[in-house]
């Protein structure tokens, strides 16, 4: 968390919840950020359930490679959904985050949204959204939906149910598991869904080809859920959630200026705030742009 004197394009994205991020404050702003290419980007497995995963090391159960491998599924996943080779739903502005040298069509798809909510009458909140596609229906209307995946990597574990036997016949219980074994998971996807306002939200099953081959999958089913829907059915409160949100906004704005860590304590209840040297986390990027700004200031000074 920080309140720096310039701001990444980026808004908070803090709503469901997260183990760490950085938050800076600018003036009156607060700018709430995370690192890029780092492990905050990859999606949890199995992080609520009763015995979380425990293999260390190299095995491809370990947490952090189950972690890779449920990312990786779901980017597949949502780049599969889409219709190929026919003409995209563009937004009237580009892709911010696509360089001139990129080639477009190896871009994965999405669509960036940028909201506004009044949080009060003292707190204006901006937030940077994303839709993974758009539906369109018989009479040409247009539906934005987010696509995720949920995926079986050792039904054995975590008291977990065999999809291939119970997904069609019980798909009730499979999805109690998982609300189970990746609550925070699937209440992130369902707070993001709200947040970007898209009508629906879609879940595929994956499943590893065999339970000891990670590299290897088979989608299973998906099922598709309006999002305020299925808040309810995960017992999700958004005026809760938009209450923390407020309350750890008030927090930091009471700090003095400067660039903070937000960090869930894994074993407790609790969420920590840790003040930041300058510079910590920046990359020579960052320090060149400083550093062009300041020469452009000076410039003008003089």
């Amino acid at each position: 968390m920080t309140k720096p004197s310039t701001a990444s394009p980026r808004g908070v994205r803090s709503l469901c919840g997260a183990s760490s991020a950085s938050s800076t404050l600018v003036g009156s702003k607060l700018f709430f950020d995370k690192r890029d290419n780092s492990d905050f980007d990859l999606l949890t497995v199995s992080e609520t359930a009763n015995e979380p995963p425990q293999d260390e090391g190299n095995s491809f159960n370990s947490p952090r490679n189950l972690a890779m491998e449920a990312t990786y599924i779901n980017h597949n996943f949502s780049q599969q959904c889409l219709r190929m080779g026919r003409e995209r739903y563009n937004f009237p502005n580009p892709n911010p985050f696509v360089e001139d040298d990129m080639d477009k069509n190896e871009i994965a798809s999405v669509a960036y949204r940028y909201r506004r909510w009044k949080l009060g009458d003292d707190i204006d909140l901006i937030v940077r959204c994303e839709h993974d596609g758009v539906m369109t229906g018989a009479n040409g209307e247009v539906s934005f939906i987010n696509i995720k995946t949920l995926n079986e990597w050792d039904s054995r574990h975590c008291n977990g149910v065999d999809w291939r036997q119970k997904l069609d016949s019980q798909r009730g219980a499979v999805i109690a598991t998982e609300l189970k074994n990746n609550s925070y998971k699937l209440a992130r996807w369902t707070c993001c869904a709200l947040l970007a306002g898209s009508e629906y939200l879609k879940l595929g099953y994956v499943s590893r080809y065999h339970v000891k081959d990670s590299s290897r999958h088979v989608i299973l089913g998906t099922q598709q859920f309006k999002p305020n829907e299925f808040a309810s059915q995960i017992n999700l409160s958004v005026e809760n959630a938009w209450g923390i949100l407020r309350c750890v906004i008030d927090i930091c704005m009471k700090l003095e200026e400067g660039k903070y860590l937000i960090l869930k304590d894994p074993n407790k209840q609790v969420i920590r705030v840790y003040s930041l040297p300058d510079g910590t986390f920046s990359s020579e990027e960052d320090e060149e742009d400083e550093e062009e700004e300041e020469e452009e200031e000076e410039e003008e000074e003089t």
